[in-house]
């Protein structure tokens, strides 16, 4: 999928579900337009990509996390062949092969401090991410900072309350990842 069609989904539907497997049917059967699938597994990954499409659903697979599918370049080819939209990862050389490939790279950062503020920052220049994913989600003041980059941000980890998510978006986030299924619906 185009970068663009994700843009338009995010604007549409700007919660995400962030799922672990025993999540998956439930985030299949909700509102969002978007998955971020955190324990993507190399026997499933193909089935995985059929279902959520056929529920007209945009696929990130989270490779840090993924199970039997390495943490290299031929990864990120792996998963291009299987259909996955997208994927996340803190890594820089598996940003940058995503991109290479043609696939939407959402690039993750924990910021604990404002040297993981600066961090970030330097990053960005070398890697280019389509997206950067800024946590824990909670962070507005961190979230609003990123405005001036003009790189889309979305909002993920430890969101709980519809205040929370009203909060980052407000901030400037273009969208909202969450684990949280009660969340998926508003």
């Amino acid at each position: 999928m185009e970068y663009s069609q994700i843009i338009d989904r995010m604007e549409n539907c700007p919660v995400i579900a962030a799922v672990h497997r025993q999540q998956w049917q439930d985030a299949l059967e909700s509102p969002v337009e978007i998955i971020f699938y955190l324990d993507a597994s190399l026997l499933t990954i193909r089935n995985m990509v059929s279902q959520a499409h056929a529920a007209d659903k945009v696929l990130f697979v989270h490779m840090d996390l993924a199970a039997g599918i390495g943490r290299d370049k031929a990864a990120v080819e792996y998963l291009a062949d299987c259909g996955v939209d997208g994927i996340l990862s803190t890594r820089p050389q598996i940003i940058r092969r995503a991109k290479e490939l043609g696939m939407v790279a959402i690039q993750r950062f924990f910021v604990v401090d404002s040297q993981g503020v600066t961090s970030i920052r330097e990053i960005l220049r070398s890697t280019a991410p389509d997206m950067i994913e800024i946590m824990p989600g909670v962070i507005t003041k961190i979230i609003t900072s990123f405005q001036r980059e003009k790189i889309p941000v979305i909002a993920g980890g430890l969101l709980e309350t519809k205040a929370e998510v009203t909060a980052a978006l407000a901030a400037g986030a273009s969208a909202v990842s969450t684990s949280k299924k009660e969340l998926w619906y508003l």
